[in-house]
């Protein structure tokens, strides 16, 4: 585990990517030194009303600088607060919170959808194997041609405006991709489809869990997945999405 510091932090940039993404850069060089690919912060709003932080996955970290990506979708008063923040405008944050990916095989299948787009992109950055990189989308593609720089990239809409219409499985299955290890991130229904194909094909993957979270460090056990395996903390068959995750392997888990 690496250590987790809570700070306040400067935001250096802030611009809107489509209708409801937004991208952020923050300094903090201790969180920017220890953060590791799938691991997130949690961001505290300035407003007295709101008191649970927002978590946040970390999108990209730039250690030589001293600063940290956050790529989020405004989907509540908070997030919405937070996208009115401006370049030069303090944050409190605390991270960096979770485990991460395992960085491990030597063909990788990386999948990422909708909002779990973000964190996979530290995560190809620091691969060193190959990388195939199967994007969803429902729409609007966003960070599509970042990503194509470290990989060749397949993309996946519900619409079928970009890439293949359908989801991630159907981009994996059309374009005839095959690894030894799979990387997910994205919503449950296309982490289910990841770890039913996973097992199908005898692939070993690692899920990234997107969770409603309350404090973000375990404490509450308001997100908690069903596991295979008795939680230490709890004595029943669940895991802590905070604390234990947001990454797990496919299985040590049920979805």
């Amino acid at each position: 585990m690496t250590n987790t510091f809570k700070k306040t932090a400067v935001i250096t940039s802030h611009i809107q990517l489509t209708e409801d993404i937004f991208s952020m850069w923050i300094m903090d060089s201790q969180i920017a030194a220890s953060a590791k690919p799938g691991q997130f912060i949690s961001l505290y709003c300035k407003s007295g009303n709101r008191l649970l932080p927002r978590p946040i996955s970390i999108c990209e970290t730039k250690k030589e600088n001293g600063t940290l990506r956050l790529v989020y979708r405004v989907v509540g008063n908070g997030t919405e607060e937070i996208s009115h923040y401006k370049t030069a405008d303090t944050i409190d944050i605390l991270g960096p919170l979770g485990n991460g990916f395992h960085l491990e095989g030597k063909r990788a299948i990386i999948v990422g959808g909708g909002i779990g787009i973000p964190p996979m992109l530290e995560l190809v950055k620091q691969l060193k194997c190959e990388k195939q990189i199967v994007l969803g989308y429902r729409d609007n593609t966003f960070l599509n041609e970042e990503f194509g720089k470290y990989g060749d990239v397949y993309i996946s809409t519900e619409d079928g405006n970009a890439g293949i219409k359908g989801n991630v499985i159907d981009a994996i299955k059309a374009n005839n991709l095959v690894g030894d290890m799979i990387y997910a991130c994205g919503p449950t229904p296309m982490l289910r489809g990841v770890q039913t194909y996973a097992k199908e094909m005898g692939i070993k993957a690692q899920l990234s869990m997107e969770e409603r979270m309350a404090c973000g460090i375990g404490a509450c056990l308001a997100c908690v997945c069903k596991s295979k395996d008795k939680d230490h903390h709890t004595n029943v068959n669940n895991k802590r999405i905070c604390k234990d995750g947001p990454v797990f392997y496919s299985d040590e888990i049920e979805i």
